[in-house]
C-alpha cells in the first residue's frame, strides 16, 4: 500500500506541535486553547486554492503556497540580521519608536522603545501576554474571524512573538510607532507576523507598519493585524510592503470602530510576487468614520489583489475610499471593495473609488465594486476605471520641448499624487514619494 504524501497542512501542525512543546509551553492556558482551536479550523478548511464558485479567491490563484514546502522557523533560531538591514527597510524619523522581527521573532537588540510616554505600552507581544492578561486576552483574536478565512486561522494558530500596542485614554502621541517585520529566504522561510493595537478612549496616535525582505529570496509572509479604536479616538494608520519580487505575502487587517472614533489607512504594495490584502473595517459605534486610501505598483509577472470591505453596522457613520495602481509588463492587479449597510443605520455615506492606469497591453486589471445596503436613508457611491496614459497630454507635453520619458514620467507620477499627498506624516510622505519614484524609474529605464 503506497502511503500518502504529507501535505502542508499537516506539515504545518508537526511545526506546532513542536513549538507548544519547546518554545509555547509557557505561555498562558488560554492562548494554547487559541492556537489548538485555529489549527483545528484550518486543518478543516484548508488552503482555498479551489477557485471555481469561490468568489473571494476568484482570480488569485495561491496554489503556489499551498504546494510549496516553507519552513516555520523557530524564533530562537532565527538568521542574522544587522542595524544596516533595519536602517535600510526603516521608514520615519531614527527616533522614533519602533518593534522589529524577524521572520516574525522579536529582535529586542535592534528594536528601539526607550522614548515612549507614560501610559503607552509597546512590547512583543509575549510580555503583554504575561504583564497584561486580561486586556490581551480582551482582544486577541477576537476581531480576525479565524473561523472563515484559512490564511488567518493559520496565522492564529501560531500566535506568540508579535507586536502589541497599547495607548491609555486620553493620551495624544505626537510620534508615529513603528513595526517593522523583516523576511529573509533561510530555506524557504514562514513567518507568522502578528500585531495587536488597542487604542483607549480619546486618544490619538499613528501607526507605520513595514514589512520588507533583506534578501530577493523566495519566502512566505502571513499577517494578521487587530486595531481596535475607542470612543472619541483618531488612528492613523500606515502600512508599507516592500517584499522580495519573489516573495508571496498575505495580510488581514482587521479594525473595530467605536463611537465618533476615527480611524485612516494608507496601504502601500511596492514588493511581492503575489500579494493579498484583506482589510475589514467594523463600525461598531455611530458617528465613526474611516478614510482608506492604497496604491500598488506592480510590474513582470506581479500580482497584487485587495479586498476591502467595511461594515456599516451603526447609524451616522461614513467612509471613503480611494484605491489607485500603475501596472507594467503582465502584471496582475485585482480589487474587490464592498461597502455594507445593515438594516437601521441611517444617514451613512460612503463611498469608494478604484483607478488604474496601465502602462502595457499585456497588464490586466480586475475591479469589482459591491454594495450591500439594507436601509434607505443612505448615500453611497463608488467608481472604477482602467485605461492606458492619455496620449493627448503626453503630446502636448512633448509639444512644450519635454523629452517623452520626462513627460510620461510625470503623467504617470501626477496620476497616483493623489494618494501620495494624502499621506499626513510630512517625513513618511517623503520617503515613500521618493520609493514610489525610484521605482517608476526603474521601469522607464528598462
Amino acid at each position: 500500500m503506497t502511503q500518502r504524501p504529507a501535505t502542508q497542512e499537516q506539515a504545518y501542525l508537526t511545526a506546532l506541535e513542536s513549538f507548544e512543546k519547546n518554545g509555547y509551553a509557557n505561555d498562558p492556558s488560554w492562548a494554547h486553547d487559541i492556537r489548538k482551536a485555529a489549527m483545528s479550523r484550518f486543518q478543516s478548511l484548508g488552503f482555498p486554492t479551489s477557485r471555481r464558485g469561490n468568489e473571494e479567491w476568484k482570480y488569485t490563484d495561491i496554489g503556489p503556497i499551498a504546494k510549496a514546502k516553507f519552513r516555520s522557523l523557530d524564533s530562537n533560531a532565527q538568521p542574522r540580521v544587522n542595524a544596516a538591514d533595519v536602517e535600510g527597510a526603516s521608514l520615519g524619523e531614527p527616533g522614533w519608536s519602533q518593534l522589529v522581527f524577524v521572520n516574525g521573532g522579536y529582535s529586542e537588540e535592534l528594536s528601539s522603545v526607550s522614548s515612549l510616554p507614560a501610559g503607552v505600552m509597546v512590547v512583543n507581544l509575549v510580555e503583554a501576554m504575561r504583564s497584561t492578561p486580561d486586556l490581551v486576552q480582551a482582544h486577541l483574536a477576537r476581531h480576525a474571524d479565524y473561523e472563515a478565512n484559512a490564511f488567518t486561522a493559520l496565522n492564529t494558530a501560531f500566535i506568540h512573538e508579535g507586536a502589541f500596542v497599547h495607548i491609555t485614554d486620553g493620551i495624544m502621541l505626537d510620534e508615529p510607532i513603528r513595526l517593522l517585520f523583516l523576511s529573509t529566504s533561510q530555506e524557504e522561510a514562514v513567518s507568522q507576523s502578528r500585531v495587536l493595537i488597542v487604542a483607549g478612549k480619546d486618544s490619538k496616535a499613528a501607526i507605520i507598519e513595514g514589512y520588507a525582505g533583506i534578501s530577493d529570496g523566495r519566502y512566505f509572509s502571513n499577517a494578521v493585524t487587530e486595531i481596535v479604536v475607542g470612543d472619541g479616538s483618531t488612528v492613523e494608520y500606515y502600512k508599507v510592503q516592500q517584499q522580495s519580487e519573489k516573495a508571496f505575502h498575505i495580510t488581514t487587517t482587521e479594525v473595530a470602530l467605536g463611537r465618533d472614533s476615527n480611524f485612516s489607512s494608507i496601504n502601500i504594495d511596492l514588493g511581492g510576487k503575489l500579494t493579498r490584502n484583506n482589510l475589514n473595517v467594523l463600525t461598531e459605534g455611530e458617528g465613526s468614520s474611516s478614510v482608506l486610501n492604497g496604491l500598488y505598483l506592480v510590474n513582470g509577472t506581479q500580482h497584487v489583489d485587495n479586498q476591502v470591505i467595511i461594515d456599516h453596522a451603526k447609524p451616522y457613520t461614513t467612509s471613503r475610499e480611494l484605491y489607485k495602481g500603475i501596472l507594467d509588463g503582465k502584471s496582475r492587479s485585482v480589487f474587490h471593495g464592498s461597502i455594507i449597510v445593515r438594516e437601521g443605520a441611517v444617514k451613512v455615506n460612503a463611498n469608494q473609488v478604484d483607478k488604474n492606469l496601465l502602462l502595457s497591453d499585456q497588464a490586466e486589471a480586475d475591479t469589482k465594486p459591491a454594495f450591500w445596503v439594507y436601509c434607505d436613508d443612505v448615500k453611497c457611491g463608488h467608481g472604477a476605471a482602467c485605461g492606458q496614459m492619455d496620449e493627448t497630454a503626453l503630446f502636448y507635453m512633448r509639444s512644450r520641448g519635454i523629452d517623452e520619458k520626462t513627460a510620461r514620467g510625470l503623467l504617470t507620477r501626477a496620476f497616483i499624487s493623489e494618494v501620495i499627498e494624502s499621506i499626513s506624516n510630512e517625513p513618511l510622505r517623503g520617503q515613500v514619494d521618493a520609493l514610489v519614484q525610484t521605482k517608476l524609474q526603474e521601469w522607464l529605464v528598462s
